[in-house]
């Protein structure tokens, strides 16, 4: 398929300089008008040099999620606060055959409350001070997060990486820096003074970014795999690490900055999960030679179709309906316990899944590899659904004698 270049002139200092577009997503994708809007900002900040906007694309506060920029500048606004993001896939030894739901979802709703042991040990090993947040790791956080607990849907090619098992659990960890991120994000806001300019390499913004940058990077990393362990250690299970992808970061490369929003790093050969929604498929691909083209990105997810807000007003009003939105056509459940996120997270919030598969295979970016079903989304859990009081336990006892 042929990519979709634009030319666009940006003004950079009284001098117009190109800056070009490129569209990996076809005609059978909905992209709505204010993300096409914040599309071409994006195109005209100051170094702009190319802008790769993908399937899963929608607005966002400081631009578009589900695009990668490639700038002579770095532009700091566009990562925003959560950075480090993405997505992190295990296989679990425990087999499908031996998966009680009941039980499962019970175990899941202690996820959070699982003891981490040795943090500082954990921190040091990847170079980090044991004084960044070590309270968050293993947290999920809000909005779309998630570790869902899942099995094979079909397997569309072998992968010689890692052979997907129909008989196998995987969990599935979005998650991201956290406070670390916010922290970061808050500084640079309150030292920054470019606004839309950018920050020049080298510049003490830049270098303070950079570091606090890094430093989420890895945090965030680290945060999907002790969420995995936690996840893990409630079903007394192991787990084997298959990928572990970012998608809200940027890279220096002899070329430029290239700025990650939404877009998880692929390289030729590499196994990328992108997200369905708790009631949709997700999927694995491999990433193909023409990821090049595509600024070495690709979509991580289905993309919201819907925001947060007019989700409110579309469903979960009456109680049998949000009773509905915490299952799915495979018998999956999500655990959430918060009734503005149970809706605001929902399927019908999220473009389709395949779709944005489908064409990113048709600009030959990525070949499917499996398609996972959701089983357990774990995103909340209130302490007060943890455990049965203990007078029902007592009464339960009671009735049992009779």
């Amino acid at each position: 398929m042929v990519i979709h270049d634009e030319s666009i002139s940006s003004p950079i200092a009284g001098v117009v300089a190109p800056a070009i577009l490129r569209h990996f997503y076809t005609d059978k994708t909905w992209v709505e008008g204010e993300t096409l809007r914040q599309l071409n900002d994006m195109a005209q900040l100051n170094g702009a040099i190319t802008v790769a906007a993908f399937p899963d694309l929608h607005p966002g506060k400081y631009g578009p999620t589900g695009m990668a920029l490639l700038a002579e500048r770095l532009h700091p606004l566009l990562i925003g606060n959560d950075i480090g993001c993405g997505m992190s896939l295990f296989a679990l030894d425990m087999p499908l055959r031996k998966l009680r739901l009941d039980k499962a979802e019970q175990k899941l709703r202690e996820l959070e409350h699982q003891t981490l042991s040795d943090i500082p040990d954990k921190m040091a090993e990847c170079g980090l001070a044991p004084d960044l947040f070590p309270e968050g790791l293993g947290t999920i956080g809000g909005g779309n997060h998630f570790c869902e607990l899942q099995a094979v849907d079909q397997i569309f090619a072998p992968s010689p990486e890692h052979p997907f098992d129909e008989q196998t659990l995987y969990l599935l960890v979005h998650s991201g820096s956290r406070e670390l991120g916010a922290t970061a994000f808050s500084a640079f806001l309150a030292s920054d003074k470019t606004g839309d300019e950018g920050l020049e390499l080298n510049s003490p913004t830049f270098i303070d970014w950079k570091k606090a940058h890094d430093q989420c990077v890895v945090w965030a990393s680290l945060n999907r795999k002790l969420i995995a362990e936690r996840a893990a250690k409630a079903l007394h299970a192991d787990l084997q690490l298959i990928a572990d992808v970012p998608h809200n970061l940027v890279r220096f490369t002899p070329e430029g900055i290239i700025h990650h929003k939404g877009a998880a790093v692929a390289y030729s050969g590499d196994l990328i999960p992108i997200a369905g929604s708790r009631a949709s498929l997700s999927y694995v691909v491999r990433a193909c030679d023409a990821v090049t083209q595509s600024l070495n990105a690709v979509s991580h997810g289905a993309g919201r179709k819907y925001d947060r807000a007019s989700m409110q007003a579309r469903m979960g009003k009456l109680r049998s309906q949000r009773e509905q939105l915490t299952r799915n056509a495979w018998g999956g459940r999500a655990i959430c316990d918060d009734r503005a996120l149970l809706v605001e997270e929902s399927a019908a919030a999220y473009k389709d899944s395949a779709q944005v598969v489908t064409d990113l295979e048709a600009h030959k970016l990525v070949e499917p590899v499996a398609a996972m079903r959701p089983l357990l989304t774990y995103k909340k859990a209130h302490m007060q659904n943890r455990t049965e009081k203990p007078k029902d336990k007592s009464r339960r006892a009671h009735y049992a004698k009779r």
